[in-house]
C-alpha cells in the first residue's frame, strides 16, 4: 500500500457563478440565446418561437433556445425564465507537490475521525450507485476500479455524450473520497459502491446550469442512491438569486430527492455566514439539498469553510484530506468540496441497510448520528458526521 507518487497540496474552493450568459448560434449567423423555463409546455414555448432542446419533465423545466433578445416568460402558462449561464470551480491555490511516503491507511486522519473503517464492520457500501457531478472522474485509477465508465456520461453545451474521464483533477479527487476501494492507496467512505462520473466541466472554462440540471436529471433516472454536487458557488446576495434560477433549481432538486436520489452538497469556502443578510449558495441553499460545511483534524469548523444556521446540515472532515488524482496519484486538498463527498459515501452505507428509506430519511439517519452539534448549529448543523454511529442507529 506504499506508493511513490506525489501529493499534491491545494485548496478546493466553491465555485464562482460567471456573469457572461451562454451564447450559441444558429445556421443562419441569427444570434440565439440558451434559457432556462419554468412552467408552461413544450407545444407553447415552440408557438412562440422556442426551439425546446430538453424537457425535464417531473420538474416542468424546459431547456429552450431563442433570440437573444426574447423573453419566455411571456409565454402562456410559463412562472419564470431565466437566460443560462457559467459558473467555474475556484481553485484558492495552485497545485503544488508535496514530499510523501506513500498514501496508507494511516494517512487518512479523516477516515479515523468518523469512525468509517470500523462501520466497514457494518457496510461498505454494496449495491449502492453514487454519481459524482464534477469535472469528470479519472476511471484507470487503481483505487477507481469501481466507476461505471460506461453509465459514466458528460454533460457539455446541452449535449449528452460518452465518458472520457477527468477534464482536471477535482472530480477524481472527490471520487475517491466517496467511495474508492482502497486496492492500493487510500479507502473512500463506501469503498464497495459503484462510482457514477456525471461531467459537467470542460477542460477549459466553466460548467452551465443547464448541463448540471441534465446532469441531475439523469442521476434521478438512473436511481442512484446519492449524487455528490462539490461545485457550489461563492456567496451571492439576495438580489442575485432572481426568482426565474430559484425556481427552476428548487424544482429540479426537489424532483431528483423525491426520486430517492439524495442530492449532497457543498457549503462553499468563503468563511461567510449565510444565514446574515439572505445570502445564498449555488446548489446548498435549497429545502431538498444536504449542504455540508469542512471541519479540521481537531475536529473545528474548518476557517474557509461557510456556515450559517438553518443552512448546514452536517459538518465533515474537508481540511488536508488525502485521495486520488489522475495517472494513479494522490493529493492533499482542502475545501467543502472534500468534505461534501464524506457525507454522500455515508449515503451509501446507509442505503445499503436501508435500501428502501426516502431521501429524507436518509439525511434524519446521518443527523442522528452526528456528533458535537445539534439541530441549527450555525456551524456543523447536526453535528459532524460518524460514520460508525451512524449505521448503529439503522
Amino acid at each position: 500500500m506504499v506508493h511513490d507518487t506525489s501529493r499534491r497540496a491545494v485548496l478546493i474552493g466553491a465555485a464562482g457563478i460567471g456573469l457572461g450568459a451562454v451564447g450559441t448560434a444558429a445556421a443562419d449567423d441569427e444570434a440565439l440565446a440558451q434559457y432556462i423555463v419554468t412552467g408552461g409546455n413544450a407545444a407553447q414555448l415552440e408557438r412562440e418561437g422556442f426551439t425546446v432542446a430538453h424537457e425535464i419533465l417531473d420538474a416542468n423545466v424546459y431547456l429552450v433556445r431563442g433570440p437573444a433578445d426574447s423573453d419566455p416568460s411571456t409565454a402562456n402558462g410559463v412562472d419564470a425564465a431565466f437566460e443560462d449561464f457559467s459558473y467555474s470551480l475556484d481553485v484558492q491555490e495552485s497545485p503544488a507537490d508535496a514530499e510523501t511516503d506513500g498514501a496508507t491507511e494511516d494517512d487518512q486522519w479523516d477516515k479515523h475521525l468518523m469512525d468509517a473503517f470500523e462501520a466497514h464492520e457494518y457496510a461498505t457500501g454494496a449495491g449502492t450507485r453514487i454519481g459524482i457531478l464534477d469535472t469528470g472522474v479519472d476511471h484507470e485509477h487503481p483505487d477507481l476500479g469501481n466507476v461505471d465508465a460506461e453509465t459514466s456520461r458528460s454533460f457539455l453545451g446541452w449535449e449528452e455524450s460518452e465518458h472520457i474521464g477527468d477534464a482536471q483533477t477535482h472530480g477524481t479527487h472527490v471520487a475517491g473520497i466517496t467511495g474508492a476501494t482502497g486496492a492500493e492507496g487510500v479507502t473512500g467512505v463506501a469503498p464497495a459502491t459503484e462510482l457514477v462520473s456525471l461531467r459537467v466541466f470542460a477542460e477549459e472554462g466553466g460548467a452551465n446550469v443547464g448541463d448540471s440540471f441534465l446532469a441531475l436529471e439523469y442521476a434521478a433516472e438512473l436511481g442512484l442512491d446519492a449524487v455528490n454536487m462539490s461545485i457550489g458557488s461563492a456567496p451571492q446576495p439576495p438580489e442575485d438569486n432572481q426568482e426565474g434560477f430559484r425556481i427552476a433549481r428548487q424544482r429540479v432538486v426537489r424532483s431528483v430527492t423525491q426520486r430517492g436520489t439524495a442530492v449532497i452538497t457543498s457549503a462553499g469556502n468563503d468563511s461567510q455566514n449565510l444565514q446574515q443578510g439572505g445570502w445564498i449558495s449555488l446548489w446548498g441553499s435549497l429545502p431538498n439539498a444536504t449542504s455540508v460545511s469542512a471541519t479540521t483534524i481537531d475536529d473545528e469548523l474548518a476557517d474557509f469553510s461557510n456556515y450559517g444556521a438553518n443552512e448546514i446540515a452536517v459538518g465533515a472532515p474537508g481540511a488536508e484530506v488525502l485521495s486520488t488524482l489522475p495517472d494513479s496519484s494522490y493529493g492533499l486538498a482542502s475545501g467543502t468540496s472534500m468534505s461534501a463527498p464524506q457525507v454522500a459515501g455515508l449515503v451509501g452505507l446507509v442505503r445499503e441497510l436501508e435500501p428502501d428509506a426516502n431521501a429524507n430519511q436518509v439525511e434524519n439517519v446521518i443527523e442522528r448520528g452526528a456528533e458535537g452539534g445539534g439541530r441549527g448549529d450555525p456551524e456543523t448543523g447536526a453535528g459532524r458526521i460518524n460514520a460508525l454511529e451512524t449505521v448503529r442507529t439503522i
